[in-house]
């Protein structure tokens, strides 16, 4: 990624949001198809839930858990053998398809899954509030506008309820396999387009749709931002693992989760 000759970050496509739902439908065979997401494993019983994730939400037993950018289910089903009354929300049809396909499968009959982009989230689900929002690894990345997110979250929150988010740190991605060397900077923002064949479940699969647009939001960003909307940090926390680790060496923070509370 790299800043406009001016020092403005550089501005997105218009058409950004298309451009990744485009490319979000092209993956969706390949996931439920691939060993990465392993669906016949997950219908089976298997779990995709972290185990930093399960002792920071706490029991979910009767909860309403609205799981945003759900993409094919899993983790919302995840909740849903747990105990919680789930809605996942995604804007791409066919996975949202494919989530309420394994929904039926695994018999969680009362999970509901929407098409709806996340920021029109609160609209698409009727004025609705849940006791969590749970937002998984991988994606911020996807959105331009911090404020407007944790906006939409704080909408969505019951009062007494919490957001909890579990994302890759931002350093993760700045580090090449020896964690020692950094190949680029943490505070570079602004849309950066990539245009990649396959997808980090198969790089060497051939897409239609290859290109992305994507953003780097640094913790304090996001922080502050849920902070502006009126939710409530209860903790942040850094992980030296969430589903893969850097090999040997000195550790930095891979994942980092956080939990925000809507006051009464």
């Amino acid at each position: 990624m790299s800043a406009h000759p001016n020092g403005l970050p550089p501005a997105p496509p218009a058409d950004w949001a298309e451009i990744n739902r485009s490319n979000w439908d092209d993956r969706v065979p390949l996931h439920v198809g691939g060993r990465f997401y392993d669906v016949p494993g997950f219908t089976a019983g298997a779990d995709t839930l972290i185990d930093f994730e399960l002792a920071e939400v706490g029991d979910v037993t009767g909860k309403r858990l609205l799981h945003l950018q759900c993409h094919i289910g899993l983790d919302t089903l995840s909740w849903a053998r747990r105990g919680a009354e789930v809605t996942g929300l995604d804007f791409s049809a066919p996975a949202v398809a494919e989530a309420a396909r394994l929904a039926a499968a695994i018999g969680a009959g009362t999970a509901r899954f929407v098409v709806s982009d996340v920021y029109e989230a609160a609209e698409a689900l009727d004025g609705r509030t849940f006791d969590v929002v749970y937002t998984g690894r991988g994606a911020l990345n996807w959105l331009p506008d911090l404020a407007r997110w944790a906006r939409t979250v704080a909408r969505l929150v019951e009062p007494g309820g919490f957001v909890y988010l579990a994302e890759f740190h931002p350093l993760s991605e700045l580090v090449e396999d020896d964690p020692g060397v950094l190949v680029e900077d943490y505070f570079l923002r602004g849309a950066q387009v990539v245009d990649a064949p396959g997808s980090y479940a198969d790089p060497a699969a051939e897409l239609s749709s290859t290109r992305t647009v994507q953003w780097r939001h640094g913790v304090g960003d996001v922080v502050s931002a849920l902070a502006a909307a009126g939710l409530r940090l209860e903790f942040l926390h850094e992980h030296a693992h969430g589903h893969f680790r850097l090999p040997a060496g000195p550790r930095i923070p891979l994942v980092y989760s956080l939990r925000a509370a809507r006051p009464l």
